[in-house]
């Protein structure tokens, strides 16, 4: 596709651009379910497109096509060029981008096994083989296991000289069990709720044994109709990895996104209490055991890769070093507001979107000392919760509450019965700063939100979190009811 960038390039500076960037975009993604032991769905697509974004008079423009011909770089081009003039009239602030050097190169996902050539019967028998262990163990209403490979070919030129190619794997996979009793619905997920979704290949799958994990997954959820209500009140509590990544994405994540502090993106999850007034204040984010960095090439993650789509190669940004806030989620626009280089954080989804500002892997360090297990040990009296159920977050990135799965009494350093229906609320930095235990590496693993949605037009992006659990004193916790 070479021809079609050199040509989109050549006809954005030709007619005034200062800035042109051009991504060639295929892209392939396969979706196979299984519900109760019948398949119910499976598909495969295929996209494939460019799209050119070009800075004219200090505005953006941005057009995109599927038609992959000269004539039509010319064409998707000219129209950008014809929005950022237009754009350039009601423009309140010029934009003005940091200085990169230009990149050469090539990234590609490790795979181990490539899932586009494991045949369907062996995806389809692994997913029954998963939901006939959860049948098997327990009276369930009914059971889903599912099954997510999205493989990205993209290729970055601009008009600094930028070109680099990736090529990015993520594969996922989970079951689920559902119990019902009258009007009461409970559930109990395996590896969690978003589906299991790591960088890689089938091997990510094959790895998560789903069929081993099935049968105690289905126990519990019918074990949670007569289970005993969380008891409302303030609570010690230990999260799972399982629902701290959440916490980690709504709490820590989006309110970091510096186009929400500048107000230029406010859809699906608000703008941020992340004033940069914080920034220069040394503002206490949480706890001194609290370490978050957004690292877009740890191993593994959704958010890995090789440079971003402005051409900025990924690297590991401190947000929050020994609970201090230090940094942002930032742009080549927006990073020199705050006198910075950008941090690599924008990303499309797909050749037809603009880039905005994205979570790469937002990741909780682990501390030295105790294992999950020895927390759990060092625990007089709490509550130990798994799996993510429901979240809900105010437009600053504030007030939040969290439902789980699960949460598993605490009583003397030791896990006693199951209740129900947990819940539990806070306001942001209170919370983080209530964290007194965050777990070693014996239990750091990395989760992933494949959905998380950001903008109007809206884009979904693949988005991963690194965590090892960790311990919170003195949380409202409550009970709800489905």
């Amino acid at each position: 596709m070479d021809h079609v960038t050199e040509r989109a390039l050549q006809v954005a500076t030709m007619r005034g651009a200062s800035h042109a960037d051009v991504r060639t975009v295929r892209r392939m993604e396969e979706r196979l379910s299984v519900r109760t032991g019948r398949v119910a769905a499976a598909s495969r697509r295929e996209d494939e497109g460019f799209g050119v974004r070009v800075l004219v008079d200090g505005a953006w423009g941005f057009a995109s096509s599927c038609r992959l011909t000269t004539a039509e770089a010319e064409r998707v081009a000219a129209r950008a060029v014809r929005i950022a003039r237009a754009s350039a009239r009601v423009q309140r602030r010029p934009v003005a981008l940091d200085r990169q050097p230009a990149q050469h190169g090539r990234f590609q996902t490790p795979v181990a096994i490539d899932p586009f050539q494991v045949s369907l019967e062996t995806k389809v028998g692994d997913l029954l083989e998963a939901d006939a262990a959860m049948r098997a163990a327990a009276d369930l209403a009914f059971t889903d296991s599912t099954y997510r490979a999205d493989r990205e070919w993209k290729t970055f030129c601009d008009s600094n000289g930028t070109d680099v190619e990736q090529e990015i794997t993520h594969t996922g996979a989970a079951v689920e069990a559902n119990a019902v009793d009258g009007d009461e619905h409970q559930r109990r997920s395996y590896p969690e709720p978003e589906g299991g979704m790591r960088a890689g290949g089938y091997e990510n799958v094959r790895g998560l044994a789903l069929a081993t994990h099935a049968g105690q997954i289905a126990q519990e959820a019918v074990a949670l109709l007569s289970a005993p209500q969380c008891p409302p009140g303030r609570r010690t509590i230990v999260l799972d990895p399982t629902q701290l990544y959440l916490q980690i994405h709504e709490s820590c994540g989006h309110p970091a996104e510096l186009d929400r502090v500048f107000g230029t993106e406010a859809s699906y999850a608000g703008t941020s209490f992340l004033t940069t007034d914080r920034l220069a204040g040394g503002f206490r984010y949480g706890s001194e055991l609290v370490d978050i960095v957004a690292d877009a090439t740890a191993d593994g993650g959704l958010g890995t890769f090789g440079w971003d789509d402005e051409g900025v190669p990924a690297q590991s940004v401190p947000l929050v070093r020994e609970g201090i806030f230090v940094g942002y989620l930032s742009s080549r626009e927006t990073a020199p507001r705050i006198g910075r280089s950008s941090g690599g954080a924008m990303r499309a989804d797909g050749w037809n979107h603009i880039p905005l500002i994205r979570m790469t892997n937002i990741n909780l360090l682990p501390q030295p000392g105790m294992s999950l297990e020895e927390i759990i040990q060092d625990t007089d009296d709490g509550l130990y919760l798994v799996s993510n159920r429901s979240w809900s977050i105010d437009d600053r990135r504030l007030n939040f509450q969290f439902a789980t799965e699960v949460a598993y009494e605490i009583r003397g350093g030791t896990l006693g019965r199951l209740l129900k229906n947990p819940t539990y609320t806070g306001i942001t930095y209170e919370f983080w700063r209530s964290c007194d235990a965050v777990a070693d590496a014996r239990s750091y693993q990395m989760l992933g939100t494949p959905n998380c949605g950001k903008g109007e037009p809206s884009q979904g992006g693949h988005v991963g979190h690194a965590c090892s659990g960790a311990r919170f004193r003195d949380v409202q916790v409550g009970v709800g009811r489905w």
